[in-house]
């Protein structure tokens, strides 16, 4: 008997689910044909003006927008002060200040056949969450400058891309606000361009509830220096904050782990030894790290 009963509530938990997916599919279908889509600029245009004239960058992806739309994710609670941040970024119009959005609301051919198919399913949600906070005639940059491999149809571009990018902090002092298991260039030499390199260290998850003591260490550091952020939505926040205060900031994002990708020729998102990857392993997957010119980089830690 509890098993039929769980049968019965399995299969109304699932029709309840699929008409909540028709109800979006029929509301985007109506809603996309009487809204403008935002111009998105081409990844390559977009690491072009951040090479020439020294931009920062904060970027949305699905994460992002769906902490906007006040929704827990898998390693960030919509904490209030979350939601407010990033809406507030996403809403901004500075000078010098790109904002990266997902290429995602006109053609995407450039990608996979399961990378389109999850998109068309997140704007059905999400478009107009999107469109409520943009800017209407506003160009936005590609938050996908840093996912160069993996979802594409061609991944042969990949690493003429990635040549690009190392234009970005190229002879540059270099500071990463990262995660502590994110050990961005550890094992490759994707960041060997960099003049130099200081490491701030924050918390895998939940990084906005270290946001206050990371932006006041990285406060201490000299004007001159580039930061580039990979500490999952909070790296937003941070790229704006510390753009205000006269800072060069890079929200790059899984930068790393798709170059590993590239390097390692793989056919679909892998776990790595060293590095987290939440998207294809948990962190006890992730094995220490014994790398002494990592550990002599670290500057400060908030875990």
């Amino acid at each position: 008997m509890k098993s039929f009963l769980l049968k019965i509530w399995n299969g109304l938990y699932d029709l309840k689910v699929k008409f909540i997916d028709l109800f979006w599919l029929v509301f985007d279908f109506f809603y996309s044909r009487v809204t403008k889509k935002p111009a998105v600029a081409s990844v390559e245009e977009t690491i072009d003006t951040i090479v020439k004239n020294n931009c920062s960058i904060a970027r949305f992806g699905d994460g992002e927008i769906k902490l906007v739309a006040g929704r827990d994710i898998s390693f960030q609670k919509a904490t209030p002060f979350a939601v407010s941040k990033l809406r507030e970024v996403l809403s901004s119009d500075v000078d010098g200040m790109l904002v990266g959005i997902a290429d995602i609301f006109g053609d995407r051919s450039r990608y996979n056949e399961k990378a389109n198919d999850y998109w068309k399913k997140h704007l059905h949600r999400f478009r107009k969450v999107w469109y409520r906070y943009l800017i209407k005639g506003k160009k936005y940059y590609n938050a996908s400058m840093t996912r160069q491999y993996i979802a594409l149809n061609d991944r042969s571009q990949g690493e003429g891309i990635y040549n690009s990018m190392k234009k970005i902090w190229e002879g540059k002092d270099v500071v990463f606000i990262e995660g502590e298991k994110s050990r961005m260039g550890v094992g490759n030499d994707l960041f060997s361009g960099a003049k130099s390199i200081n490491r701030i260290i924050g918390p895998s998850t939940q990084a906005f509830s270290r946001y206050d003591e990371i932006l006041e260490e990285a406060l201490k550091q000299k004007k001159d220096v580039l930061f580039l952020i990979a500490l999952g939505p909070a790296a937003t926040g941070l790229a704006y904050d510390l753009h205000l205060n006269g800072y060069q900031a890079v929200d790059i994002g899984h930068v790393d782990v798709e170059y590993e990708w590239l390097l390692m020729g793989a056919e679909k998102k892998t776990a790595l030894k060293n590095k987290m990857v939440f998207e294809a392993a948990k962190n006890s997957a992730v094995e220490d790290c014994f790398d002494e010119k990592y550990e002599s980089e670290i500057i400060a830690k908030f875990i």
